[in-house]
């Protein structure tokens, strides 16, 4: 792996970190952590191009079916790389000709009959952990794989996953406030997922390092829609419980129990819920988003399958909407203003002071 400077040290050159200081749209993004670079089946033999935390990064897959990930840009005369074409393992530029094997190592220069040492462009660490595909693009002496977050139940039998993709014009500060902000629900997402008596219901917030962690327990009420339609238990009281973890900069999961005390069999029966959102900033105003919904019964039906596509799709679109309708007033309007902040909003101030003390210390920063 190519060691090369950060391309892009303007992004945190003029930006004033402060102690106790809460992160926002204009913070520096967090380089050093994973983030999502697509699906497995959206990086193929065929090269295509994404923008990570502004920087532009080719993608394809070896002839063995390895993952790559190169900057997207020639070091001779910035062709961009995705716009060549590949000859085994060798990406070829389609300007001058000049290749580049997965380490981006330059191997053959068509002009000169030896290749300049400093031929080379920046490569990415890139691991596999289907159905996701995963980019560090920070320090690579800090790309652990034990670091990846764990999506293991996105792979696993025991679960039937259902997913979608947005890109929307939102910082991804937002995004994981948004997520945190479940008082949201009935307002923004009426009957499908939110119900007022789950917004009223007490939380509790911790915070283990820079993770930070909700447990709700709603007992003896209807689920929401997203819940009940799966299970067949609308209008049916039951016990909830959830847990929604702001796993990383990248991720943020959701875990649910939906306890049904009067199950037909006589017995408790449990039902469980994984809701996995991935977003990777591609500037500090806009997101690649991947999102799934997994449930760990009733896997052979499709049309709960729908039923969840749909309503997940439509509560998710609502953010999107939401957030660039957020980030559109805060960048645009001309008298400035100070958010208020209530009890409930603790677990998003939380995430905000744990962000910027994470962009804090990559720009050398200890608070």
């Amino acid at each position: 792996m190519n060691r090369i400077a950060d391309p892009m040290p303007e992004l945190r050159a003029d930006f004033s970190f402060e102690p106790g200081g809460f992160a926002d749209h204009a913070t520096p993004l967090v380089r050093n952590c994973w983030y999502v670079a697509g699906l497995s089946g959206e990086i193929t033999r065929a090269l295509s191009s994404r923008r990570f935390l502004g920087v532009d990064v080719a993608l394809y897959r070896t002839q063995a079916g390895e993952p790559v990930a190169v900057r997207n840009r020639c070091p001779h005369r910035s062709f961009p790389l995705a716009k060549g074409r590949l000859d085994g393992d060798e990406l070829m530029c389609g300007y001058h000709g000049m290749r580049f094997d997965p380490s981006g190592r330059c191997v053959k220069m068509p002009a000169m009959p030896l290749v300049p040492t400093n031929a080379q462009v920046r490569s990415f660490p890139i691991v596999e952990r289907a159905p996701l595909v995963w980019i560090w693009m920070g320090d690579p002496d800090h790309a652990d794989p034990a670091l990846i977050p764990d999506t293991s139940w996105l792979a696993s039998p025991a679960w039937k996953s259902v997913g979608g993709a947005f890109h929307m014009k939102a910082d991804y500060v937002s995004m994981h406030e948004n997520l945190l902000d479940q008082t949201h629900f009935p307002f923004l997402h009426p009957g499908a997922i939110g119900t007022p008596e789950y917004a009223r219901s007490k939380l509790d917030v911790r915070q283990e390092g820079d993770v930070v962690i909700i447990d709700r327990a709603l007992k003896n009420s209807p689920p929401p829609d997203v819940y009940g339609v799966p299970t067949g238990l609308t209008g049916k009281p039951v016990d909830r419980y959830s847990e929604a973890r702001f796993a990383s900069p990248g991720l943020h999961v959701a875990f649910a129990r939906i306890v049904d005390n009067h199950d037909a069999g006589g017995a408790p029966r449990t039902y469980r819920f994984n809701i996995t959102h991935a977003f990777t900033p591609e500037t500090n105003g806009s997101i690649h988003y991947w999102w799934f919904n997994s449930r760990d019964s009733n896997l052979g039906d499709p049309a709960a399958d729908a039923y969840l596509h749909e309503a997940s799709s439509k509560a998710y679109l609502e953010d999107v909407d939401a957030l660039e309708w957020i980030l559109d007033v805060v960048t645009r309007d001309a008298e400035p203003q100070f958010d208020l902040n209530f009890a409930p909003d603790k677990p998003g101030l939380l995430m905000r002071r744990a962000l910027h003390d994470m962009a804090a210390r990559e720009a050398g920063l200890d608070f």
